[in-house]
């Protein structure tokens, strides 16, 4: 059954990143995973289970799925941030502007999730934030004076999924490119 609930979970990673939680049927979920009605139902009695299984497995694979290849050679605490948000980039240009992240795509589709999927919504950017405020905190000092790095690492993910947003919208990566070099402007500014 380990199989089938994996199969069903990536099936759900996958048409919720591309067409969104709302506009996904069980239909679709079952058809992509290949799976019947009873095996689905085995593994998830709702969609929304589903959807919590899919917002765990972003989390408990942020290291191996996003951190770590980013960050793969990369010895420098800032430098590895920017190293992140050039994967995002990476993302943007290998899917012709069409990619988002899932995390915020689904957030924002939800204007009001049920407690659970808040959240694990919130548990993912955590992740993410906590992952950038390390790297910030290891190079704090450069900087002559304290610095609050997890406000940093907020700023960097709003300014990340704006940067994302943009693109998308404008159908151009100079959009997204213009807000993460006006960060990192910033992150000079901030570490001296």
């Amino acid at each position: 059954m380990n199989g089938t609930r994996n199969r069903i979970v990536e099936a759900g990673r996958e048409l919720f990143a591309r067409r969104g939680y709302g506009a996904t049927s069980l239909a679709d979920l079952r058809d992509a995973a290949r799976v019947h009605s009873g095996s689905f139902y085995h593994a998830f009695p709702t969609k929304q289970a589903l959807l919590i299984a899919v917002l765990e497995h972003y989390r408990d694979n942020i290291d191996d799925r996003l951190i770590g290849p980013a960050w793969h050679n990369v010895d420098d605490p800032v430098e590895r941030v920017f190293a992140l948000l050039a994967r995002y980039r990476q993302f943007l240009e290998a899917s012709a502007l069409m990619f988002g992240c899932p995390i915020g795509s689904i957030a924002l589709e939800l204007r009001e999730p049920d407690e659970a999927v808040r959240a694990m919504l919130a548990a993912n950017f955590d992740a993410w934030i906590g992952r950038v405020a390390t790297c910030y905190e290891e190079a704090a000092h450069r900087s002559g004076r304290p610095i609050d790095a997890r406000s940093l690492a907020i700023f960097t993910l709003t300014t990340m999924e704006g940067a994302v947003m943009l693109a998308r919208t404008f159908r151009d990566l100079a959009q997204f490119d213009t807000a993460i070099d006006a960060l990192r402007a910033y992150v000079r500014q901030v570490l001296g």
